[in-house]
């Protein structure tokens, strides 16, 4: 897997998003809620297997100090996100 470096890119955040940018394009983003409830995330095709996703999920959890939850349903996708996760998320 390759590394992300994220110093290329830009990274907002608005009311319970964070969205990572670079010049072009919308690299991912996911959005969630106070409980740590993740609603959605997605990263661009490109730009998978890279990092992205936990580099975002990792924003979330410092944000709201809790535990991740995420929200059923779970696409496939989704399930091999989740099961690449350590325990800690």
């Amino acid at each position: 897997m390759n590394n992300f470096d994220s110093t290329e890119y830009k990274l907002t955040k608005s009311d319970g998003v964070y969205t990572l940018k670079n010049l072009n394009t919308t690299i991912g983003f996911v959005r969630f809620n106070k409980e740590a409830e993740v609603e959605y995330i997605f990263v661009n095709p490109i730009f998978r297997k890279k990092g992205v996703a936990k580099k975002l999920l990792n924003l979330v959890k410092k944000e709201t100090g809790k535990q991740l939850i995420f929200q059923k349903p779970i696409s496939p996708l989704g399930s091999k996100l989740l099961e690449s996760l350590d325990k800690s998320f």
